[in-house]
């Protein structure tokens, strides 16, 4: 059989598009085991992250990754997209690695990573993008405080996605009892937070610190802290340490008077029974100390301390009695005085005794009658005399008794 050129070339036309489609085929065949794996990531704003997809078995078939909006980045080790940002980190018959540097919120959402196997195989990796919050700032505090006086502090923060979370700590001691509200911010992803914290100026809180803590997962454990150091202005406090506790006679005495207040009292004010110091010589005033070189019984008597600042007034008293060194009880005057104590309850307890005992024998004393033999001088004899007698067995009353 002879065939003619042109079918000649038709003939080798067809077989080398059966070849092909062989060739498709076998592959097709090879490659159905084969999928892409590739995994969520999650970046931080600024910052960089990979993305990688991996072949366990590959015939040499092509990878691409592609962006959110199905842009491809790199096919196998070729760039696509002209992004300075992307880099090629690895790229095999079994993985092919790129990075994202600088990542923006706008870097979020899904990747596809493509095996062009037929049919073409896919896998999606989504791009978490975290918003960085704002370091904090506090607002509302005017310094000094006076002590009694509302205050009230707030602290911002802005651009954390997600919303950042916000605490007080006054020193170590965290404060839970705050207002907290979140707004989005103008591009619809970021979120401002604001928190409030209201209380009132006290004494105790001069000097300490109050902080505001940001924490978010972007931050690693290292959190955002704003601080505010309080002013704290009262009035003073008094009170007058003596030098000993028994002051007697002959001795010297120190009495200083401590006040504490803000702002610092100075100098003190010192009085005695409500007027001057009476003896300036030995009575000597240096700064918060009251000297009383010599005592004797004349000082007794109340020492006032008075302290003032531009907040107001305070005052202590001291009352001072001077106590006589040979008067002062020892022990055998102790023992004298313990011995007078019982021999008193002795005598009290006999005379009670005595009394009870008196009133008992009245109230069961008897009286007694007798009526003595009356006629006998006139009886011519003794019989007739028995016989006459008042006081005879015959004539006899009987005698009586009377109870009292």
């Amino acid at each position: 059989m002879i065939f003619k050129p042109s079918a000649l070339l038709c003939l080798s036309s067809i077989w080398g598009v059966l070849l092909q489609v062989t060739a498709v085929k076998n592959k097709s065949k090879v490659s159905q085991g084969q999928f892409p794996v590739t995994q969520n990531v999650t970046a931080i704003e600024g910052g960089t992250v990979n993305l990688t997809c991996r072949v366990d078995q590959n015939d040499n078939t092509s990878l691409q990754w592609s962006n959110p909006a199905q842009q491809t980045l790199y096919f196998d080790d070729k760039k696509a997209l002209r992004d300075n940002r992307i880099e090629l980190v690895r790229a095999s018959w079994h993985e092919l690695s790129i990075s994202i540097s600088d990542v923006t919120l706008s870097d979020e959402g899904q990747y596809t990573c493509s095996l062009f196997t037929m049919p073409v195989k896919t896998s999606r990796a989504f791009l978490t993008v975290l918003g960085v919050p704002e370091k904090p700032h506090i607002t509302g505090y005017t310094s000094p405080v006076m002590e009694g006086d509302p205050i009230r502090l707030t602290c911002k923060t802005s651009g954390s996605k997600p919303a950042a979370d916000i605490r007080w700590f006054k020193g170590d001691q965290e404060i839970t009892d705050v207002e907290k509200k979140q707004e989005k911010d103008s591009n619809g992803k970021t979120f401002t937070v604001i928190s409030v914290l209201d209380f009132r100026g006290d004494r105790k809180d001069d000097g300490a610190i109050v902080s505001c803590r940001v924490d978010h997962e972007s931050l690693n454990s290292t959190p955002h802290i704003a601080t505010q150091s309080l002013d704290i202005h009262y009035t003073p406090t008094v009170k007058i340490l003596p030098s000993t506790p028994l002051p007697q006679e002959g001795q010297q005495l120190i009495l200083t008077c401590e006040s504490k207040g803000k702002p610092l009292p100075e100098p003190v004010l010192w009085t005695k029974d409500g007027g001057e110091l009476p003896d300036p010589e030995r009575m000597v005033v240096n700064g918060r100390e009251l000297t009383i070189t010599f005592l004797n019984k004349t000082d007794n008597g109340t020492y006032r301390c008075e302290a003032t600042n531009s907040i107001g007034k305070n005052s202590a008293e001291y009352i001072l009695i001077i106590n006589d060194p040979n008067a002062y009880p020892g022990p055998a005057a102790t023992d004298h005085a313990l011995i007078g104590g019982i021999v008193a309850v002795v005598v009290f307890v006999t005379l009670c005794s005595i009394i009870l005992l008196g009133r008992y024998l009245a109230r069961h004393k008897g009286t007694y009658l007798t009526n003595e033999a009356k006629g006998a001088e006139d009886a011519p004899d003794a019989d007739t005399a028995i016989i006459n007698a008042e006081g005879s067995q015959v004539n006899a009353e009987e005698k009586k008794e009377y109870f009292i």
